[in-house]
């Protein structure tokens, strides 16, 4: 491998440019990929990078590229990870690893098979907060887990979904998958795996622009025995209002809130205090609304990390399966209301 570590982008709408950005602070971009020239052209002009419109010409011509970064929709990450495996890339997949249990388990044997590492987006294990809950539970502070409660409450305008396929079942999966994924990745991370769901869900205030829920209501029964709740909504009035995480434990009560679980809001744990916390990046703004904590600088140095020297991976291809896994139990459950 070179000194510095080379990447090519499928994809080069939003989020694209914000791996972009961080590939060429921390690596080099060398190519970019998407069915639409002038997206492509625009990146691979700002990069000094080749521009290509079609991922099969990209992939059979690409030399001395370690990895393959995927910004395409989410129904396309499956087929683009695949491919790029096989054509003998490293892969850096965006979140959700993609919208099937199937399709994850596809991509984590091409992975496999061809030797290659693939990589899972779950940028808000790196938000302060939420760090240093994992840390303490981990070390024993918490004791025995009761129950934890999930708010998603954000805003997803019809602007949002306008000439895009976010909204579509095939291309975008659900709201769970495009907004919420990090969210439930933490269950998983900071709690454990989920046995048991009841869900409900309806769309409200989207029936012209999006296929499936924009509301859902969920209990959860993870395998440890702990109970949970998620309420989440794209419905909040204009703006984002809320992403929070609260858990009661044997030893501690814990609330991480703001808008994106950057905020330590609560704590009472036992002969113990989280202090000190480092102020974390700013959300991913697009303008009329925002995403999740910008922490893709942390991912790219992690990745950079394992495959340079050998460090342990921040969000292995396992885990990214396991957030699909629990969406597709959820969504398997849910009565949707008319």
């Amino acid at each position: 491998m070179t000194n510095k570590v080379r990447f090519a982008i499928i994809g080069c709408g939003r989020i694209a440019q914000r791996h972009a950005e961080h590939i060429n602070k921390q690596g080099v971009l060398v190519a970019a990929c998407d069915n639409v020239k002038e997206k492509a052209d625009a990146m691979a002009t700002t990069y000094g990078a080749a521009a290509y419109y079609d991922v099969d010409t990209m992939l059979a011509n690409l030399k001395d590229v370690d990895v393959v970064s995927i910004c395409s929709p989410n129904g396309l990450h499956a087929q683009h990870s695949i491919k790029a495996l096989k054509a003998g890339f490293h892969v850096l997949c965006e979140k959700p690893m993609t919208t099937s249990v199937h399709d994850c388990g596809e991509m984590i044997k091409a992975a496999e098979q061809s030797n290659k590492r693939l990589f899972a987006i779950k940028q808000n294990r790196f938000n302060p907060p939420v760090a240093a809950v994992k840390q303490a539970i981990d070390e024993g502070k918490f004791g025995k887990i009761f129950s934890v409660q999930l708010s998603c409450f954000w805003n997803r305008n019809d602007d949002y979904y306008a000439n895009s396929w976010k909204g579509t079942k095939d291309m975008d999966g659900g709201t769970l998958y495009t907004q919420f994924s990090h969210f439930i990745d933490l269950l998983y991370w900071l709690i454990g795996d989920i046995k048991n769901v009841q869900a409900y869900t309806s769309n409200y205030a989207h029936k012209q622009t999006i296929e499936f829920e924009d509301t859902g209501a969920i209990i959860v029964e993870f395998y440890n025995g702990a109970i949970g709740t998620v309420n989440y909504t794209v419905n909040s009035y204009q703006k984002n209002m809320e992403g929070s995480l609260t858990i009661f434990a044997e030893n501690a009560t814990v609330k991480i809130g703001g808008q994106y679980l950057n905020e330590l809001e609560y704590q009472n744990i036992k002969d113990y205090k989280i202090e000190n916390l480092p102020e974390g990046n700013k959300a991913n703004n697009y303008g009329s609304y925002q995403g999740s904590m910008s922490n893709h600088d942390k991912v790219y140095e992690n990745l950079i990390n394992v495959l340079v020297n050998n460090a342990a991976i921040s969000t292995s291809a396992f885990e990214g399966l396991k957030t699909v896994e629990i969406i597709d139990k959820i969504y398997s459950s849910a009565k949707n209301i008319q």
